[in-house]
């Protein structure tokens, strides 16, 4: 099979590195991919903004099959022009889309179908979204209303902080996603990522995992697109996960196909565990990153055939299975992220680092020049690590991150710290 994948993040390295080991595989490209990508797939230099430039490609290279990692061209209606190019593609439609790239359109899915989330306003202007903070009180949660790359959501502690947020989204910090904006009630609880894949009619749960959104220790800075994650997270069990499944996943894929927008691809779930049960603060509709990194480590099944399954309607009686242990990685990111950073910094001592017991290393800002590895954008690398428990797949990742010579780079020494907690008083 021809399989073409999309993006260029330590998501989509995992993915290559997960599909590139089915047999049903016959060849992979990605486009436009990283330097560790290009160890699993034949890298191409497609601007996967241009829909007709991709869907050329495919015809040429008689691609049979597309998955579709980043939210941005799941946003802008790539499977919907694939299929009608008669591409099959993984990933849900444009409309489908919207309960990432509106977060008004999923509050108000919740509110038509009784799924549980916090309360929430909805404005298109400074002044009507100041008088309802002022009213609501702090702490309360702002968010751009559109895709901001996993950095539009303010969680002020303060009225200030809120009051300096809704001024910052209106004068055009995130351009068109924060045209709109959301704002919502704090939650109080903890937070877990919670992955499920639908076909439309139904939907099967994938492995639970947990991120850590911070740029600092203890929690501590600014949102970030994630800088590390474990799976799976202790605070899932069997009954938390079958409300979650029975409240919000399988009550929102009924409701986008009730709305004549079906939902078919990954359901990712922002849940809060609070007092009062799981409650939905967001969706995603692709696989989380840094979270898709440790999902690949521990699914054991072939990830093309539950792909094909989504697309064809038939995750009904599909299964997988899942390999015990535990996973986690750390993101290692370069000096002033979540702000601007500098490009093109030489890292070496990946070789060694990868020696380390059950690590395995995937890129996402790196290019490869001169047959140097250097660094190209804000999250660059995941140094992940398989371990009977999280005290020790945290262990051996960290043991990996310290052989990795990036004098321009950090990472937080955190990571799975709960879970870790956890572990050590049962």
């Amino acid at each position: 099979m021809h399989i073409l994948l999309l993006g260029s993040g330590g998501r989509e390295h995992a993915l290559a590195w997960k599909i590139a080991a089915s047999p049903l595989v016959t060849k992979l490209w990605c486009a436009p991919g990283n330097a560790g990508i290009a160890r699993e797939a034949e890298c191409v230099a497609l601007d996967i903004a241009d829909h007709v430039a991709v869907i050329d490609f495919c015809r040429r290279e008689r691609i049979e099959f597309v998955v579709v990692g980043p939210e941005t061209p799941l946003a802008a209606g790539i499977v919907d022009d694939l299929a009608k190019a008669g591409i099959k593609a993984f990933g849900p439609s444009k409309q489908a889309s919207q309960l990432e790239g509106s977060k008004g359109f999923t509050k108000a899915l919740c509110t038509e179908f009784g799924i549980p989330t916090g309360a929430y306003g909805r404005f298109n202007n400074a002044a009507d979204a100041l008088a309802y903070v002022r009213k609501q009180g702090a702490p309360i949660v702002v968010k751009a209303d559109g895709l901001a790359a996993g950095k539009g959501v303010v969680v002020a502690m303060t009225l200030g902080e809120a009051e300096a947020a809704i001024a910052m989204m209106f004068v055009g910090a995130f351009g068109a996603a924060g045209a709109e904006v959301v704002i919502e009630e704090y939650l109080t609880g903890r937070e877990i990522s919670f992955f499920a894949l639908s076909d439309g009619d139904t939907a099967i749960a994938l492995a639970s995992a947990q991120d850590h959104k911070r740029v600092f220790d203890h929690d501590q800075g600014p949102n970030t697109g994630g800088m590390g994650a474990y799976s799976p997270t202790p605070f899932v069990t069997e009954e938390v996960h079958d409300r979650i499944m029975s409240r919000i996943i399988l009550p929102t894929v009924a409701g986008m196909k009730a709305r004549g927008t079906p939902f078919r691809g990954v359901l990712y779930a922002g849940v809060m565990l609070t007092q009062d049960g799981p409650k939905l603060f967001e969706y995603n509709v692709r696989f989380g990153d840094p979270e898709c990194q440790v999902l690949m480590l521990r699914m054991m099944s072939d990830i093309v055939p539950a792909m094909l399954a989504s697309c064809d309607g038939q995750l009904r009686n599909f299964d997988l299975r899942w390999f015990p242990e535990a996973a986690l990685t750390v993101v290692m990111a370069a000096n002033g992220y979540p702000g601007d950073t500098k490009k093109g910094t030489r890292i070496e001592g990946l070789d060694d680092a990868t020696k380390v017991e059950g690590v395995e290393i995937f890129h996402a800002g790196t290019i490869s020049r001169d047959g140097h590895i250097l660094a190209n954008g804000g999250r660059v690398l995941n140094v992940c690590a398989s371990g009977k428990t999280v005290a020790e797949a945290q262990q051996r990742a960290y043991a990996a991150v310290d052989r990795i010579r990036w004098p321009d780079g950090f990472c937080r020494r955190d990571i799975g710290w709960q879970a870790v907690e956890r572990e050590r008083t049962r």
